[in-house]
């Protein structure tokens, strides 16, 4: 039964990493579209907020409910939306097809990503059972934040190389859905299904039990740490291709690839820190990161774009753990998972509002000066994290000592 528990942890990790780096795969294609169809960057921005709206609704209504149904009564209609979205992809003629196909993609993403890291967690603790979480947490990172870097980078390899650029990059991954479908159906069910089973509800959102101080330092980073995500899934190719006069659909993808691989693998190196230490290192990192991508694109200077997206990407990947963290840490048990779902729908408005402000203001002003105000926005919103999360420190340490003390 281990055997079987450990080839369906694997599995569903590649499942998983193929259902992300899917979720990724127009990013380099964007302005591939933009040629077809004549549309402009904010228009990009707009497809990329319908595919984050279709993320956030998943979420509220079925992210939460494969405790209850199953793992693999969730994540294989996840999947099939996934490969819908590909079909549809595959049979798009314009625009409406093109929305139509990212909201759909983000109501499969938004219910695989909680259930697929549940399943690895339980299938990795029957496969192992005297192990700690290190390779759960390693695979997992991997799968999710690595696969959102892998997408791109498939896409705009087949799309630089081999013909029909809008075509074949869906049709390779609608292959590897399918296959994915297969081993999560092969995949032993780890849920209990024998028991009653509560009336389904909508994920509630609260911060009810949680400090709430604690709690708006990490939302604020957490969502700056979004954004920085949401401007290399939406835009960024685009300043590739036209500010920085790239216009190479691989290097595109390799951009974004730099960005999540620099997260995952920072987030994976900054397990062993202690959490302030952690928390003030992602936050330092992310504001140099953002500092050194506008200098690239004000001096034309690509490497200086490529080191500033990985330095970006990797505090932006170190800030949203901490964030986790903080929240896990400071709510009470039974306000954790509605605290943990505020945190998300707030880092998801990161994804949304800031590409939709940054692709409205490129109607009006130059590409270099929209990322001047983009830039200043997210340190102001860091400084105010770092200042929250400062003051908020203090606080718990001295309302920690008492009730030990009290003991």
């Amino acid at each position: 039964m281990r055997t079987r528990h450990h080839l369906g942890f694997w599995l569903i990790a590649g499942a998983f990493l193929t259902a992300m780096a899917f979720s990724t795969v127009p990013t380099p294609l964007y302005v591939l579209y933009q040629r077809r169809d004549g549309f402009s960057s904010f228009v990009v921005t707009v497809v990329f907020a319908t595919y984050a709206v279709g993320v956030v609704i998943s979420l509220l209504l079925a992210g939460h409910i494969s405790d209850r149904v199953g793992r693999k009564r969730v994540l294989l209609p996840a999947l099939g939306l996934e490969l819908l979205a590909a079909l549809i992809f595959l049979s798009s003629a314009g625009l409406p097809e093109l929305l139509l196909a990212r909201f759909v993609s983000g109501l499969g993403v938004g219910m695989i990503a909680a259930t697929a890291t549940a399943y690895l967690s339980e299938l990795h603790a029957l496969s192992r059972p005297g192990d700690g979480t290190g390779r759960f947490e390693m695979v997992s990172t991997a799968a999710n934040i690595g696969g959102l870097g892998v997408g791109p980078l498939v896409a705009g390899a087949l799309a630089q190389y081999l013909p029909a650029p809008l075509h074949t990059p869906y049709l390779l991954f609608a292959v590897l859905l399918v296959l994915a479908i297969i081993g999560v159906g092969f995949t032993k069910e780890t849920v209990d299904l024998s028991s009653e089973r509560p009336a389904w509800r909508p994920q509630r959102i609260g911060i009810t039990g949680t400090d709430r101080r604690a709690y708006l330092a990490a939302a604020v980073t957490a969502f700056t740490a979004f954004a920085v995500f949401g401007l290399f899934n939406s835009l960024a190719p685009g300043f590739v291709a036209g500010t920085l006069h790239h216009p190479s659909r691989l290097l595109a993808g390799v951009v974004v690839f730099v960005v999540f691989g620099a997260a995952a693998t920072a987030q994976t190196l900054t397990s062993g820190l202690r959490p302030a230490a952690r928390f003030g290192l992602g936050v330092s990192v992310e504001a140099l990161g953002l500092l050194v991508l506008v200098a690239g694109m004000a001096t034309g200077n690509l490497a200086g774009f490529l080191v500033g997206g990985a330095l970006a990407g990797a505090g932006s990947g170190v800030v949203f753990k901490s964030a986790i963290g903080a929240v896990i840490s400071s709510a009470a048990p039974a306000a954790r998972g509605e605290a943990l779902a505020g945190l998300f729908l707030i880092g998801y408005l990161g994804l949304i509002v800031p590409s939709l402000a940054l692709g409205v203001t490129t109607r009006f002003v130059d590409a270099t000066t929209a990322m001047y105000w983009f830039t200043g926005a997210l340190l102001f919103l860091l400084a105010t994290g770092a200042w929250l999360h400062g003051a908020e420190s203090p606080r718990r340490l001295v309302t920690t000592s008492g009730s030990v003390l009290g003991k």
